[in-house]
């Protein structure tokens, strides 16, 4: 089947690009055209990814983005903001709540597209994962399933903070620079700050409680998964 995607974005010019080039591309493409409706829209269409302006009328984007990630039912879809907010502390602020990749207009619809694809590959496809349970302490990560529970209960990462709690408890007390997290989540060619790196790890600490003591930072190189005396 098709997999669905909803455009959350006033420009209608923009909105008709997006979805010609995501149909080209064989997805099925639905068009919310500002924040009113978003998630009305969203429950309506039950899409696999949300591509989300941040300058919408009535209620912006960042709130809507807040909004989906407070849902129980809508919090797993995958968010990609395209925005004409382009500066570092936009950016920043779009993936601290949440939203998997971040786009600046003018965008070259075939990256969009590029980066949907992969967004949707690191959510859905598991045939890329080895299946392994992964276990430490009161963590439980299953790669095939996607989901990952805290003292047995059910906690909602974004995709990022999957792929980078992943990618830590797979190789626990090695350390891993901020480029190689990156590269981890978005591919090799992505640019990212460190800043959005650090934020991603704050955010993810966050949602570990009492067992964010085991993303220990090692300053001036990166992060690494593992207690003091390991």
């Amino acid at each position: 089947m098709k997999k669905k995607i909803l455009i959350i974005e006033d420009d209608r010019d923009i909105a008709e690009l997006e979805s010609l080039y995501l149909v080209k591309a064989n997805f099925e493409v639905h068009v919310c055209p500002d924040g009113n409706h978003a998630i009305t829209e969203c429950k309506k269409t039950n899409p696999n990814l949300i591509i989300l302006d941040l300058m919408l009328p009535f209620v912006d984007g960042l709130t809507i983005c807040k909004q989906l990630k407070y849902d129980d039912e809508l919090s797993s879809i995958p968010i990609v903001i395209v925005s004409a907010k382009g500066e570092e502390g936009d950016i920043v602020k779009g993936l601290d709540l949440g939203a998997d990749d971040y786009v600046t207009k003018p965008f070259s619809p075939l990256e969009l597209t590029a980066r949907v694809r992969s967004v949707l590959r690191r959510t859905y496809d598991t045939d890329c994962y080895d299946g392994i349970e992964l276990r430490r302490e009161s963590l439980i990560l299953n790669p095939r399933s996607r989901e990952f529970r805290l003292d047995g209960e059910k906690v909602e990462l974004s995709v990022s903070e999957f792929d980078t709690l992943m990618m830590l408890m797979k190789s626990p007390n090695r350390v891993f620079t901020r480029n190689q997290i990156i590269d981890n989540i978005h591919g090799e060619d992505y640019i990212a700050t460190d800043r959005s790196v650090d934020v991603l790890i704050s955010g993810l600490r966050k949602k570990l409680g009492d067992s964010r003591k085991l993303i220990r930072t090692i300053w001036g190189v990166g992060y690494r998964f593992g207690a003091h005396d390991e």
